[in-house]
């Protein structure tokens, strides 16, 4: 593959983690990413790239040049006040006829509630939650946008994410966590590197509008997840609290959709074998070698 230039609207954990998957596949290219810090020149894994300022308000105008030279574009932002401000500030600027690839992260909270039943990529989209109705209306502005440019889009649609820095077994061991009591309540988790792999196939491997659903092989309950934590660390069980006793509105919304989320689509359209199938790999991996 020749030399792409990528360009990533923010520059968080899913982003870092496909610069470093492609640099591990010693991939050449030019990076150029957004920050809400102020415009500088950065090195990130042995990659020089340009960061821009760009917030809900205001931009760094020089990104624009990069921006139209890029043929592979990575929208992590998530919406502002449910706009995607991606589109509201740069739709005049995607006009460039060598763009390849656009991807938006979107969130498997556009579902909503399914009561622990499985969800699929033709499943209603019901959310209740104010972050997954800003996140459905977001991936309608992306794919009416590309359909309207003729751009090449694909949706991956993220799970919870947990990774070798933020992860259950972090946060119970600062002693703050809880078990929620709540029957039949389903989440399903994906590890950042397996999304990160799945972004490196895609770039070989890409049908434009469609959506992929990003995520493990077990949907589980928080308290089966905790539980399992508990049991590598050693550490003894937490206090177990009723949701009506929790303030925190963020997690009241959480806890307000219950469902598991298939994700056949992805497996097999990218012929991709999960590096962390589950939960228990994933924290096993953690456990024993960074903590």
């Amino acid at each position: 593959m020749k030399k792409i230039n990528i360009f990533c609207f923010g520059f968080g954990q899913v982003a870092k983690n496909f610069i470093k998957k492609i640099k591990s596949e010693n991939l050449n290219i030019n990076l150029t990413v957004t920050s809400r810090e102020d415009s500088k020149k950065n090195n990130f894994y042995n990659i020089d790239y340009e960061s821009f300022q760009f917030s809900e308000n205001s931009f760094d105008e020089r990104l624009i040049k990069n921006l139209r030279s890029s043929d592979h574009i990575l929208i992590s932002i998530a919406p502002v006040k449910g706009e995607d401000i991606v589109i509201k500030n740069f739709q005049n600027n995607f006009n460039n006829s060598e763009i390849k690839w656009i991807t938006y992260l979107s969130a498997t909270s556009v579902y909503g509630n399914h009561n622990g039943e499985w969800v699929d990529e033709n499943s209603d989209t019901k959310p209740t939650a104010t972050n997954g109705i800003d996140r459905l209306n977001a991936e309608k502005s992306w794919l009416n946008f590309a359909e309207k440019k003729n751009l090449p889009l694909q949706v991956l649609r993220l799970s919870g994410i947990y990774s070798n820095q933020n992860n259950i077994l972090a946060r119970l061991k600062t002693g703050n966590t809880k078990i929620i009591d709540k029957k039949n309540q389903f989440f399903s988790r994906i590890h950042v590197e397996d999304i990160a792999n799945v972004l490196f196939k895609s770039l070989q491997n890409f049908k434009s509008k469609e959506i992929y659903n990003i995520s493990d092989d077990k949907p589980t309950s928080s308290e089966e997840l905790i539980l399992h934590g508990l049991k590598l660390l050693n550490i003894k069980k937490p206090e177990i609290a009723d949701l009506s006793t929790i303030e925190s509105e963020m997690v009241k919304n959480f806890y307000k959709d219950s469902k598991k989320v298939n994700n056949k689509k992805m497996k097999e359209f990218f012929n991709y074998k999960l590096k962390y199938p589950t939960y228990i790999e994933g924290l096993n991996y953690i456990h024993n070698n960074t903590i």
